[in-house]
């Protein structure tokens, strides 16, 4: 079939591509319409031009079709001549990564963390028998040992790993130098804690971390020293991340259900946020960035993802759920209770919320989709139910579920420029899905029995 034949398949009114990922055939409407800025600053980024669907008007609610486009570059409808980046990222953003999977690697080790490279040239992955491999994405992902790493366990303690030293060979610097960053104050000599989250910063210069103290840690690595401890929330502090590329400000996400907003600018008193964002029933497990220092989504035990909007935040904590919670449950062993599916919390800062998935067990993460293919135009994460889910971020529609793992996928990853996507799970697998795929044949349903077992691990 022709290029133009798949693409009309696939997007002028058919749903091969959906089928194909075994997604939702859940009409394309809005449980709970989007916040219209985001709505638009995402149509904008993702969107045809005007003047490409005034040319549809029958059609105006479906994506302009690559020929169209082509026809309205050719005749510069637009005025400038060629197609903008929110032009490429809406021919982009159709081909969704949902073809296959092809197998990477296959191991007997829980997979838990699994990225690409900011360049996309490399891909890690971090498993449960104390492995980290790194990958080769030109190479068709075979496993490579050149990437600079930064890891930890439940320690203070930070690993980082520099392979790319002109003076050390890139295996040796992986397998035998480990410079550890250790994240105790002088003031708290003897204290120990484990740390559950860590990023850099855009600029490379810090790392922020989550922490099992409550606290969140913010290390120097020009000074090589901890230059910040904020005592943020309650309980476990599971995930932090940097707003954007300034530094400024940070992101948190607790067992005490809150995101919170810090500005390392102007601390008004000591391990206060600049506001706090209430909306979530249970506890939060991943936070990302849009990385414009305005919107965030967070996972949540509450088997929920939610949008954010900073402008939002309240400086106050204090609402009355009213019995809200009057069941006992545990993420760690039990299922999600059937009654709690659709409380709703009573002062909701929401902007969007997005269901469908599982996040039980262990701290499962969700993304935004690359800024540079689909202008963020999709939120993707990984499920307890062994399948990665992909959510339109306007319409909440799952555009995607990807089915090959038959236990919990902790993490995927995107490539930033390619319609590919990977992901690993507790079974050991790593696989990676694209469009169109690579002419191979995909590798078949994973029928390894795997015996549930009901223990914690973060």
């Amino acid at each position: 079939m022709s290029w133009v034949g798949i693409e009309s398949d696939l997007f002028d009114g058919g749903n091969a591509a959906v089928t194909e990922a075994g997604s939702s055939n859940r009409p394309d409407k809005p449980f709970r319409k989007v916040d219209d800025e985001i709505a638009q600053l995402t149509n904008l980024r993702s969107g045809p031009p005007d003047r490409q669907r005034q040319l549809m008007p029958r059609k105006q609610q479906l994506p302009v079709s690559p020929v169209r486009m082509l026809a309205g570059r050719e005749g510069n409808f637009s005025g400038r001549g060629r197609f903008s980046a929110a032009d490429c990222c809406h021919m982009l953003r159709r081909y969704l990564p949902v073809n296959g999977p092809w197998l990477v690697d296959q191991t007997t080790s829980r997979a838990y963390v699994s990225q690409f490279s900011a360049d996309g040239s490399l891909f890690v992955a971090g498993f449960q028998g104390s492995n980290i491999r790194i990958y080769d994405v030109d190479r068709a992902l075979s496993c490579e040992f050149v990437l600079d790493v930064v890891y930890t366990s439940m320690s203070p303690i930070v690993h980082i790993v520099n392979v790319r030293s002109a003076t050390t060979e890139s295996h040796a610097n992986v397998t035998e130098i480990h410079e550890g960053l250790d994240f105790i104050s002088n003031d708290y000599r003897g204290y120990s804690f484990g740390i559950f989250s860590v990023k850099f910063s855009t600029d490379g210069r810090e790392l922020v971390a989550g922490s099992s103290d409550d606290s969140i840690y913010v290390y120097d690595l020009e000074a090589n020293k901890l230059s910040l401890r904020i005592v943020a929330h309650t309980d476990d502090v599971n995930t932090v991340t940097f707003a954007d590329e300034s530094g400024n400000l940070i992101y948190s996400g607790s067992d005490d259900n809150l995101c919170k907003v810090w500005d390392r600018r102007c601390f008004i008193a000591k391990d206060k946020p600049a506001g706090v964002l209430m909306g979530h029933l249970e506890g939060i497990t991943f936070l990302d960035s849009r990385g414009d220092g305005r919107y965030f989504i967070s996972n949540g035990k509450d088997q929920t993802i939610k949008l954010w909007d900073i402008r939002k935040m309240s400086s106050n904590t204090s609402c009355n759920l009213g019995g809200l919670r009057n069941y006992e449950w545990d993420y760690r062993w039990n299922e999600y209770p059937p009654e709690a599916r659709n409380l709703k919390h009573p002062c909701d800062q929401s902007v969007a919320t997005y269901k469908g998935h599982s996040v039980l067990r262990t701290l499962i993460r969700c993304y935004f989709s690359p800024e540079y293919s689909t202008g963020q135009r999709y939120i993707y994460t990984g499920s307890h139910d062994s399948r990665v889910y992909i959510y339109d971020v306007v319409t909440g529609t799952q555009v995607a579920v990807l089915k090959h793992h038959t236990s919990p996928v902790r993490d995927c990853s995107w490539h930033p420029n390619y319609p590919m996507l990977v992901s690993s799970s507790w079974d050991g697998d790593v696989v990676k899905w694209e469009f169109p795929g690579n002419g191979e044949a995909p590798c078949p349903m994973n029928n390894k029995r795997v015996q549930r077992q009901y223990y914690y691990s973060r």
